[in-house]
């Protein structure tokens, strides 16, 4: 692959998705190929480049991941253990669940808890006064019994990290990740961020405009209890110096067999966009017959991809600042890259023709804690959007991400129960339908969330 042929195929992608600035890069056989298209910020431009920090959202995960199997190398934490265990002050909405979820439940979202707390910019900010909160989080399923992807998981394991190691969250990611591996551009504060050049996020209006998205980060600085979920800000340079770190042995900073722990399946998934599976932390995923390993985030007009291919040593990291299109951006350039170096071509599955009786059976409203999931038929097609709460919006002082309209969906063949979405911001997502023992539909898993069903008005 050479640097001009991805140079030509970003600047391509940018410009047809509308990406004020995009940072991309490979690494191949053992060289790390890099381009950047666009400006930093359309009020203040300065051109990207490797080392512009982008926030990388959930890409943050893979990072306290791996601090939380430095401290089970050194003994310190056991993935067996109870989180109680290093926690004992945590309370959840179930007293059962508070004493059985242990740490790893945490690491492949199977603690059962919902998707993250609103309010976590209230208050000190800190990861205590989130794990206080935790007790107000609705339970979606017993510990271990299914996998729905948590943010409020990945900040109590970000407590786990500070009981244990006695420092501030932050300063224990520098000491047992960050300055280890070398990762001198990844940070957390906005103090770091400011004496380097980063990128302005944007989010595009029902106008078609782009707006600079606030606040900068998916939430406000000193929000510091959300930072081990998604708070990391990085460069495409330092994700691909953290993509060689994985397949790698592990070096000084953690034994070979803990790191490749790491890529080993501990849930599978069904019908995910996700993966197949969730190893600790890294999504799994057989594309053309090649396991790869991945995690994306999405942010405040800000988008994160990053993907390995162990048995190849190959990784790319793209990095967008805009939404909804960024998402859409990042998939673009995965495809691309896996297809022109490896010859690896990922292909979405084909939906059934429409049919009336499935489509009004899945219609309906559901929710997370923060989000509501509409499916909607006219007789004709089926569609799904999804939003932020009203009350969420009316109750933050913060700039949010548009909503995303209703865009069309199909189910796939087999049960009827899985299905893709065909067009819009989400075009590729897969998920499935949940059904209770009475075989009526109670919920659907979008992005690896499960949203439950809200009954339907008298």
């Amino acid at each position: 692959m050479s640097q001009q042929r991805l140079a030509e195929f970003v600047a391509a992608q940018a410009e047809r998705f509308g990406i004020p600035g995009v940072a991309v890069g490979v690494l191949t056989g053992g060289r790390e190929i890099y381009a950047s298209h666009g400006v930093t910020s359309l009020g203040h431009p300065l051109p990207v480049d490797e080392k512009t920090l982008f926030p990388v959202a959930s890409v943050t995960k893979t990072f306290t991941a791996t601090a939380l199997m430095r401290l089970v190398a050194d003994g310190r934490v056991d993935l067996d253990a109870p989180v109680r265990r290093y926690v004992p002050e945590l309370r959840l909405a179930d007293e059962q669940a508070a004493e059985q979820v242990t740490v790893l439940n945490l690491l492949n979202h199977t603690a059962g808890l919902d998707w993250n707390l609103i309010d976590t910019d209230q208050g000190d900010g800190s990861l205590a006064a989130f794990v206080a909160k935790l007790d107000g989080l609705a339970m979606i399923a017993p510990p271990g019994a299914r996998a729905s992807y948590s943010q409020a998981g990945f900040n109590l394991a970000g407590r786990i990290v500070e009981k244990v190691t006695g420092l501030p969250f932050e300063q224990a990611m520098a000491a047992l990740v960050l300055e280890p591996v070398g990762l001198s551009d990844t940070v957390f504060g906005l103090d770091e961020v400011m004496i380097r050049k980063f990128a302005v996020g944007y989010n595009r209006g029902e106008d078609g405009d782009l707006r600079a998205a606030r606040p900068w980060k998916a939430f406000r600085e000193g929000a510091r209890g959300d930072n081990p979920g998604g708070g990391a800000v990085s460069s495409a340079s330092d994700l691909l110096r953290w993509a060689r770190f994985h397949l790698g042995d592990g070096g000084a900073v953690l034994p070979a067999e803990a790191l490749h722990r790491m890529k080993d399946a501990t849930v599978e998934l069904r019908a995910s966009t996700l993966g197949d599976a969730f190893g600790i932390c890294w999504f799994l995923r057989d594309v053309d017959g090649v396991r790869t390993i991945g995690h994306g985030g999405s942010g405040n007009g800000q988008f994160a991809e990053l993907l390995i291919v162990p048995e190849h040593d190959f990784a790319v990291v793209s990095l967008a600042n805009a939404g909804p299109d960024g998402y859409s951006f990042n998939q673009s350039l995965v495809r691309w890259a896996l297809e022109h170096h490896l010859g690896v071509v990922e292909r979405a599955p084909e939906p059934v023709p429409y049919a009336e009786e499935r489509a009004r059976e899945a219609a309906g409203r559901y929710e997370i804690d923060a989000m509501n999931l509409d499916i909607a038929t006219d007789g004709a097609r089926l569609t799904l959007a999804v939003g932020i709460k009203p009350a969420i919006r009316a109750a933050s002082d913060a700039d949010m991400p548009p909503d995303y309209a209703p865009a069309a969906m199909g189910f796939l063949p087999g049960d009827g129960d899985e299905y893709i979405i065909i067009e819009g911001g989400l075009a590729g997502q897969r998920g499935y339908f949940t059904r209770d023992d009475d075989g009526a539909i109670v919920g659907v898993d979008l992005a690896g969330r499960l949203f439950r069903r809200l009954p339907e008005a008298p």
